[in-house]
């Protein structure tokens, strides 16, 4: 994020001063009429009057409670997926405000950590056993296809993470000879570790690329790789073509775009023609019915809460935690995450 402009605690219009910083990170028209038309509607909301306040408050005198009730308000009158995302934008509002000082605390992190309760528990998606998972990776034998797959189910990542992975970003023991150029210093001391970072942008320049997808992910995470994902990213090293970009993109086209960063439009569909294969995709289905990669990010998160019961690991691996957790896990990186996650992370390969 940028610094904080000259005056940014005394903004006449906080929103209208957030929408602007938006369009200056690279965000689209679209975005940012996006978020302007949600927070104008929250803050329309507020000056009607809350339980709290009869007389109304301003977004920068909204308290969670406010905030809470704004949500309750929404439920029975949009989806949850949509509830969802007015949450995430009044969460990125408030917490960009206050990093550049413009209001004191963001009381929407309390809110956010009472929804992330129920993140990806919605029992009307299509219940998959880790079982009926193995088999669908048994049936997958192109190395792109394969490793693009595996990455998501044993990670969690999203698409988007994915796809802006690079060769540097991932430290593997059994590596072929001549995939490495450089390591991260974050991984080098880590073998067998993958680095996602939170700072790819749409539009930005990230190891000398300009990024087309952008990162959800709160904070950089490294995320362990057991044998079994090792051994599909090491195949899959040994095959990768060439790559166009001086980046050295981990992940590559090997059809349409050889050589060439996969978009998430591609990781899409590597992992839908292969759900249609096996009936769990159709097109004009809904969340409910398909198996897309972001239900991947579900599986995994869904299995890795009931097995481990350490809501702090998963959200660290996820990337949704606040800073001072990331600290914790960080530095207990070795002994906490990599072991909980070997110890309890489902086996897909037979």
């Amino acid at each position: 994020m940028s610094e904080a402009r000259s005056g940014a605690g005394d903004v006449d219009d906080p929103i209208a001063y957030f929408v602007q910083d938006v369009g200056y990170h690279g965000k689209t028209e679209r975005t940012q009429e996006a978020y302007e038309r949600v927070l104008r509607e929250f803050e329309a909301f507020l000056a009607d009057g809350t339980t709290r306040s009869s007389s109304g408050v301003t977004v920068r005198e909204a308290t969670h409670r406010d905030c809470m009730e704004w949500i309750h308000a929404k439920r029975g009158e949009l989806a949850d997926s949509t509830i969802a995302t007015y949450a995430s934008y009044l969460h990125r509002f408030y917490g960009y405000m206050t990093q550049v000082d413009a209001f004191d605390s963001n009381p929407m992190t309390i809110v956010v950590e009472q929804m992330d309760e129920s993140i990806d528990t919605d029992p009307a998606r299509r219940e998959l056993s880790v079982a009926e998972m193995r088999s669908f990776v048994a049936d997958i034998r192109h190395p792109l296809d394969r490793a693009v797959i595996v990455t998501l189910l044993k990670t969690g990542m999203r698409a988007g993470e994915l796809c802006n992975l690079d060769v540097r970003d991932l430290y593997l023991s059994d590596e072929p000879g001549g995939a490495r150029q450089s390591i991260r210093p974050s991984v080098s001391g880590r073998p067998d570790s993958l680095y996602v970072s939170a700072e790819p942008r749409q539009g930005v320049e990230v190891n000398g690329e300009r990024r087309t997808e952008s990162n959800k992910r709160k904070r950089d995470t490294v995320i362990p790789v057991d044998d079994e994902l090792s051994r599909v990213l090491v195949r899959w090293l040994a095959v990768r073509p060439d790559a166009v970009s001086d980046a050295e993109p981990l992940f590559v086209g090997t059809r349409d775009g050889w050589g060439q960063r996969l978009s998430i439009d591609a990781v899409h569909r590597i992992v839908t023609d292969h759900a249609a294969d096996q009936g769990w995709y159709r097109t004009g289905g809904g969340a409910a019915e398909n198996v897309t990669p972001h239900y991947f990010r579900h599986f995994f998160t869904t299995h890795l809460r009931s097995e481990t019961g350490d809501r702090g690991i998963v959200k660290y691996l996820r990337g949704d935690v606040a800073e001072d957790v990331i600290d914790t896990y960080t530095h207990d990186w070795g002994d906490r995450v990599r072991e909980t996650y070997e110890s309890n992370v489902y086996a897909l390969l037979s």
